[in-house]
């Protein structure tokens, strides 16, 4: 895949892309992101990757050039670019990061004013288009670049601190892993009785991936928890824009299941009273969560993967929160934007009262996790992805029940009285995914041997 994704810029350094391809990004991006103004202020933040301070630099020289007047946030948090973004009015924002990736990939995450997301369908496209044509003009008049000073970070932390709806004193005994990753800057000051580790910035990220969906990652989280008897324990991925949690037994919880925790808790600390919140979710969520929501009186929202998707869809809905499969929260008090800090200090406000209640984190969990059996995602690497969705329908078709409903959003979802189906293409990675859902762990076992058979041919 190249490295103008569906969401953002993404790729390995050195073979995707290089620092002129990013300098050309930096010239193109004030035309397409915001054109018409001759000194578009723009806001570029970095995390730790080894590469990160030579593309920031290439991007900056780019969009001086290009006439913008840029403010450098320096190394931070993908959450605390959109949070300034939308709080200090930036007209454009980039985030030098490759997220979860690992070390050798980086790459550029697009925001405009408002930090609505620029994604290939909106914005990108465009972009590639003139970044592959040639050298895009510089402006007459170059722009020029400062710095963003010390008071942002503890000005980020207060924001948090301020909506973060948990009583400190609640007497939880966790862990938070920051995957040495940026969520490393202010952990300690928002969870101040974790128990802490991997926080110093190492973009080589030495200890395990950043990435917290695999399961190699979160072994070090799961054996502290253990060791010491905690309650939970929080994994952050390498930009912090996730987060996801392991029970007090060290086992994961996906985080679909705790959409529902994420919601109650918001709703909660924004006193919401209006009939039937929106709350977003995407296709693979839960059948479980989308139940629990309903009973919770939210109405819940369907949307297609991916942040430059959810974003808006949160916005035009006027939905309150929402979370993803892959363990992004999304909230309209944070500008419509993912924070996993907010949504961790949100999953253990509701725990803290569950707690109270004597109640440990797997049992919260099981009351949304408990109703259905979930095969989690599978990843295939299939060269003929369409050709293999092809076998798919055809074997449902022809193995499984009648369908009740169909959802063509992102892939394709198929619902069933026994349980539903998404097979969808990655807009990340060259994967064709697949989730299923049922009544019973048997009926799973059969689903997911069947339709597994179809996409390997």
């Amino acid at each position: 895949m190249g490295f103008f994704k569906a969401y953002d810029m993404r790729g390995t350094f050195g073979v995707d892309f290089d620092l002129d391809t990013v300098y050309r990004v930096g010239l193109a991006l004030p035309r397409v992101v915001t054109p018409g103004i001759p000194h578009p202020r723009w806001l570029v933040g970095r995390d730790c990757r080894e590469t990160s301070g030579d593309v920031r630099d290439a991007l900056v020289r780019g969009l001086v050039e290009a006439g913008a007047e840029v403010t450098d946030l320096g190394l931070c948090t993908t959450p605390m670019v959109y949070f300034f973004t939308a709080e200090d009015g930036y007209d454009g924002s980039v985030m030098v990061t490759a997220s979860h990736n690992p070390p050798s990939d980086n790459g550029l995450k697009v925001s405009k004013r408002t930090s609505l997301p620029v994604g290939y369908a909106d914005g990108l496209d465009e972009v590639e288009r003139i970044v592959k044509s040639g050298t895009p003009a510089a402006a007459r008049e170059p722009g020029s670049v400062r710095s963003a000073g010390a008071e942002s970070l503890p000005r980020y932390v207060a924001w948090q601190r301020e909506h973060a709806a948990i009583d400190a004193s609640a007497g939880l005994r966790y862990a938070v892993d920051c995957s040495n990753g940026m969520s490393s800057i202010l952990v300690r000051e928002l969870f101040p009785c974790a128990v802490v580790i991997n926080d110093t910035l190492d973009g080589r990220f030495p200890c395990h991936s950043p990435n917290p969906l695999k399961s190699d990652a979160r072994e070090q989280l799961a054996s502290v928890v253990r060791e010491n008897g905690l309650d939970c324990g929080i994994i952050f991925d390498g930009d912090a824009d996730r987060a996801m949690f392991v029970d007090e037994r060290g086992e994961f919880v996906q985080p679909d299941i705790l959409i529902p925790a994420v919601a109650g808790a918001t709703l909660r600390a924004a006193g919401v009273a209006n009939c039937k919140p929106k709350v977003i979710h995407d296709v693979r969520t839960s059948r479980g969560a989308i139940e629990a929501l309903r009973e919770m009186g939210c109405e819940p929202v369907m949307v297609p993967v991916g942040h430059a998707f959810a974003k808006p869809i949160l916005r035009k809905v006027g939905a309150v929160c929402g979370g993803e499969l892959a363990g992004h929260y999304y909230f309209s008090e944070f500008f419509g934007c993912d924070s996993g800090v907010l949504a961790a200090l949100r999953v253990l406000s509701e725990f803290a009262a569950e707690r109270a209640s004597g109640r440990t984190f797997s049992e919260m969990a099981l009351a949304v996790s408990g109703r259905y059996a979930n095969s989690g995602e599978m990843n295939f690497r299939v060269e003929d992805k369409d050709a293999a969705i092809a076998r798919v329908m055809e074997c449902a078709k022809a193995r499984l029940p009648e369908e009740v409903s169909r959802s063509d959003m992102d892939g394709v979802r198929m619902e069933y009285a026994e349980g539903w189906v998404n097979i969808r293409k990655s807009n990340t990675e060259p994967y064709l995914r697949l989730i299923a859902e049922c009544d019973t762990p048997e009926r799973l076992s059969d689903w997911t041997g069947w339709l597994s058979s179809a996409i390997t041919g």
